[in-house]
């Protein structure tokens, strides 16, 4: 291909992964997906490699690419199957995201694979929300490894099962009902919008393979890798050559940890890069570890973030790079070891890490810490009180820079969701919020200030279980080159201060606040 086909053949790839998107967000039915826009869409070839993605969430295309060719692998594949996993040790990230993927087929060839991946406020969890306090993996929700959700038209037992414990159906009618009966379920009825979205993303790669031909297709994927390959090595060989070395700490994981060291080490040899977490801290009893591929999605996203924008979203971009943690540790740790928080916070404290340590090497293009947290929100009810589930994340300050200052109230570097609408909140529960604001002041000084945080205040219309898991609460977001460092964030409970990660009930008429980080500040103030 000449450069002009590569390019239109990069743009309908990624316009697949778009239309996927729009389709998922237009046919779930929870706020999740289809106002928080807690979801992410990707191709990728017949060996599992991703070659193109929506801009949707860092966390999941990156932990995507690290991991689905293991997952690919393992199952034997059919034109029209559906297969779905989030088992966090087999691919996953945390249990709330679950992934579906198909299979791209032109006659019996295996082209590749159209995949998405949501996050599922009830993931069947005894706690409402499915983000608990948690001690294993269990705790948080069915674990799901690997399997066909559909193999011509029908729902295999052993996915039945799944959607059975989902659904919380226990005397086995709808399992008998067929596809159709299940299909009808409102608790499933995005896990059937990621089925939809995934269709839809390999009947348009089939289109474009036909008009391509199967041949120019797949050589137009290793090329797309090889040109991504080729931006990412020069990127990288404009880093200075040296070993920077960073060291920051998680708050701690709600049980008994505090001060968990993220420890980096960046390798930079002429165009390649390694990364090495030798002296990261040891997996904890609560859930802030995470499996490798996590890690390995924070690592991408930084080293993506200095390559040139038109660089295609694809595995060559990655293939400079090598990440290493060690085994047992917060970032690779063990099974069945708890992860729920180490997506969402132990993820956003592995990019602080990572960006601290290139500040050293190139002070004027990396920006100071942003709110370095999720500010996880999980609540409902179950039983008497009703049955819901809500989860959300809230925006906070980004760092300032050496051009200019930090933006307010925004979502950044793991997370690309958005907050959800008051209106969607209070339509969908029994909540309202009385205060929704930019929590102003709270950005750090310098010549380039942190963006502020944002408060956020509901108040109970009914009982609920609220679970909260949240960081940069005790270690403040840092600034750089002489600026000040952001606000912590604060959350209380009718007034009174709550620990970063906390599970208690509520009452009809309790306020909650939740008072996000600033980003850091640059420079000194003149």
């Amino acid at each position: 291909m000449d450069g002009i086909e590569l390019a239109l053949l990069e743009r309908r790839t990624q316009a697949i992964c778009d239309e996927m998107g729009v389709v998922l967000r237009r046919t779930a039915f929870s706020p999740n997906i289809k106002d928080r826009l807690d979801f992410s869409c990707a191709l990728f070839d017949a060996r599992g490699e991703l070659f193109a993605q929506a801009a949707h969430i860092p966390v999941h295309l990156g932990s995507m690419a690290y991991a689905m060719a293991d997952v690919v692998e393992g199952i034997d594949w059919q034109p029209g199957d559906i297969a779905m996993f989030n088992d966090p040790f087999l691919g996953g990230t945390h249990l709330p995201d679950v992934t579906v993927v198909t299979p791209v087929f032109v006659g019996e060839t295996l082209i590749g694979f159209a995949a998405n991946r949501a996050h599922h406020a009830d993931i069947g969890a005894d706690q409402p929300g499915s983000m608990p306090l948690s001690t294993t993996l269990e705790e948080e929700g069915a674990v799901i490894p690997p399997m066909l959700l559909l193999r011509q038209g029908k729902v295999p037992a052993e996915a039945a099962a799944v959607l059975a414990r989902l659904a919380r159906e226990n005397d086995g009618t709808v399992a008998a009902a067929g596809l159709e009966a299940w299909q009808e379920r409102p608790e499933l009825a995005d896990f059937f919008a990621q089925v939809s979205s995934a269709r839809v993303g390999a009947e348009r790669t089939t289109e474009l393979i036909e008009n391509l031909g199967v041949a120019t297709f797949r050589d137009g994927m290793g090329e797309l890798n090889a040109y991504a390959e080729r931006l990412a090595r020069d990127a990288l060989e404009a880093l200075p050559d040296g070993d920077w070395e960073a060291e920051d700490l998680l708050d701690g994981d709600g049980i008994g940890s505090e001060d968990v060291p993220i420890r980096a080490c960046i390798r930079v040899r002429g165009g390649e890069v390694e990364v090495d977490f030798t002296g990261t801290g040891a997996q904890v009893a609560g859930n802030l570890n995470c499996p490798l591929s996590v890690a390995a999605a924070a690592v991408f996203y930084v080293f993506r973030c200095l390559m040139p924008p038109h660089t295609p979203a694809s595995a060559g971009a990655f293939r400079p790079i090598r990440l290493s943690a060690p085994e047992g540790s917060v970032l690779n740790a063990r099974g069945p070891a708890a992860v729920a928080a180490g997506n969402v916070e132990t993820s956003m404290r592995v990019v602080d890490v990572l960006l601290r340590a290139l500040a050293r090497a190139l002070p004027e293009r990396i920006p100071a810490a942003s709110q370095g947290t999720m500010n996880n929100l999980a609540m409902g009810a179950r039983g008497a009180d009703g049955h819901w589930d809500y989860y959300e994340t809230l925006a906070g300050g980004t760092g300032g820079h050496s051009e200019a200052p930090g933006l307010h109230a925004v979502h950044s570097h793991m997370t690309n969701t958005l907050n959800t609408p008051v209106e969607s909140l209070e339509a969908h529960y029994p909540l309202r919020v009385q205060r929704y604001a930019q929590r102003r002041g709270s950005g750090g000084s310098g010549r380039y200030r942190g963006g502020d945080g944002v408060i956020r205040e509901y108040v109970f219309l009914a009982p609920a279980q609220v679970n909260l898991l949240t960081e940069r609460r005790r270690h403040a977001p840092w600034g750089l080159a002489g600026g000040g460092d952001g606000r912590p964030g604060e959350t209380r409970l009718n007034g009174e201060p709550l620990p970063g990660k906390a599970s208690f009930r509520v009452g009809a008429g309790d306020v909650l606040t939740l008072e996000t980080p600033g980003g850091g500040g640059y420079g000194k103030a003149d």
